[in-house]
């Protein structure tokens, strides 16, 4: 019988009191794509740290190729085998590729005196060693996040690993990315490398992992081939519970005549061309296409932050003048953009301060801060929305991905908006968290009769929850599927999704 390349047995990690890890037993084999999945909080971070050597165990045993090493450091686990790629990828953005991939042969070499020949040398080597094409002498801040991911995976293999592990390594990608990173780790496990996927995307496990991990609550609760799963199966051991994936219904309103919004060949320089829609008042609306598609850049464009449209936007019935932010809330039109961490929240400051940001003249007075009914307006919001914190005082970051999300779109609801525009609503969001989410749009759109833009690269997410879904190619509309019914049955939601994935295919 082979041994296992890692294996942990009965591990445990407390800090302060709150179990992280709880007995944890996994075993990974030489060559194998291995799937380690969970919601936020479960663990999968803490037993990450634990195999690079970062955390110190408190009970159990790390085994590589069935011996004990003794306490591990980062080192150890380096020399090992054991190579990480963070969510962040850990990468000096001010540099180029070439030096990004080079700096660290320098350090272990120790070497006094720079010589840009052979750093490029190396640098050559790792590209072509993985199989793809990058720029050299291209800034890594100005690669897409694809291009930084796969910097990130050459200079990881330049320490030839006998284990990768990626940490949520599709969060940012597009569906056409995470196929190209796919093959990638394919190639990978080709050469006898070891990979630990972690992931909480149902349809990445399915498609990519050879056995999985699921964690819970810092324990394991299921484990096994992947032929063993299906997407209900790892839901119920993600979560403990049975999450239904009934379709949004939605019918328009008796009486209702022109809709909510109407786009009429709205245009962009070099963006967008001629797009034509509508919503009406309550109803969700997805938007679809690949990277550079146009799809941002029309949220952008109703936000009032492409100010040199051409074209017409009305809003029920009448047109309106969308040249700025201001004049875009003025208009009731709210958006919670793609990237939340960095264009949706001031991270060292509270939950509170941040839910009512957007709020500041209504909640002020002679331009003087009413305290008392900010306090209630952020304590309104955390309770509508279900944020999960004892108390709005902690800093916003201190928040899971899906809570922080639920700020954002908290925030802009104290605007009492008429149009809400998400750009990736559920982006880096655990499965638990992405369900609860999905709820409260529903709620609010069929409540509040809000019009709901939906921009997702989550082919499940735009099926199930949106009545129908424009397929962008080129800043042009390229077609408009219509939405499943929940009397159309499970298979209408798989036949769309499988229709709308091919479309996208053959874009490519």
């Amino acid at each position: 019988m082979t041994t296992p390349l890692l294996e942990l047995r009965d591990v445990a990690k407390h800090f302060a009191g709150v179990r992280a890890l709880d007995g944890v037993s996994l075993s990974i084999m030489p060559g194998e794509i291995h799937c380690l999945a969970g919601e936020n909080g479960c663990g999968k971070s803490t037993l990450i740290k634990v195999v690079s050597g970062v955390h110190a165990i408190d009970r159990g045993t790390v085994l590589f190729d069935g011996v004990d090493p003794g306490p591990l450091s980062p080192r150890a686990a380096i020399a090992h085998g054991v190579q990480v790629i963070y969510q962040d990828f850990s990468l000096f953005g001010n540099l180029t590729v070439a030096e990004n991939l080079s700096i660290g042969s320098e350090l272990r070499e120790r070497r006094r005196v720079v010589s840009w020949r052979r750093m490029r040398e190396h640098a050559e080597a790792a590209v072509r060693r993985l199989g793809v094409h990058l720029d050299l002498d291209a800034t890594v801040d100005s690669l897409p996040t694809s291009g930084r991911q796969l910097v990130a995976i050459a200079r990881a293999l330049m320490a030839d690993p006998r284990l990768l592990i990626m940490d949520e390594p599709t969060t940012a990608l597009t569906g056409r990315e995470v196929a190209t990173l796919f093959g990638v780790v394919r190639d990978i496990q080709a050469r006898g490398i070891a990979v630990l996927f972690v992931s909480h995307k149902m349809r990445e496990m399915l498609d990519i992992s050879e056995r999985l991990t699921v964690m819970r609550s810092g324990k394991v609760v299921a484990a096994g081939p992947i032929a063993d799963f299906d997407e209900a199966a790892i839901t119920r051991a993600m979560t403990g519970l049975e999450i239904p994936d009934d379709p949004y219904d939605w019918e328009p309103a008796s009486g209702t005549t022109a809709p909510l919004l109407e786009v009429d060949r709205l245009g962009v320089p070099g963006e967008l061309d001629e797009v034509s829609f509508s919503i009406r008042a309550g109803e969700i609306v997805g938007v679809s296409g690949l990277l550079g598609s146009g799809r941002t850049e029309l949220a952008l464009a109703l936000f009032g932050m492409r100010p040199r449209h051409t074209g017409t936007v009305r809003m029920n019935g009448e047109p309106v003048r969308l040249r700025s932010v201001r004049d875009a809330i003025a208009r009731r039109i709210a958006y919670v953009p793609e990237d939340r961490l960095t264009e949706g929240l001031f991270l060292p400051e509270t939950i509170d301060r941040n839910i009512v940001a957007t709020s500041l003249d209504a909640l002020s007075r002679f331009g003087v801060m009413r305290d008392a009914a900010a306090a209630q307006a952020a304590a309104d919001t955390i309770r509508d929305m279900a944020i999960a914190t004892p108390t709005g005082d902690r800093p916003v970051m201190q928040l899971s991905g899906g809570n922080q999300q639920r700020v954002v779109i908290g925030r802009w609801l104290l605007q009492d908006p008429r149009l809400l525009i998400l750009n990736g609503p559920t982006v880096g969001v655990d499965v638990g968290s992405k369900a609860g989410i999905h709820r409260a749009i529903r709620r609010l759109a069929r409540e509040r009769g809000l019009g709901v833009l939906m921009i997702s690269d989550d082919l499940p997410e735009l099926v199930g929850n949106c009545n129908r879904v424009l397929v962008m190619h080129r800043g042009r509309l390229h077609a408009e599927l219509p939405g499943v019914r929940t009397a159309d049955g499970a298979e209408a939601l798989r036949r769309t999704e499988r229709e709308l994935g091919d479309r996208l295919k053959a874009l490519a």
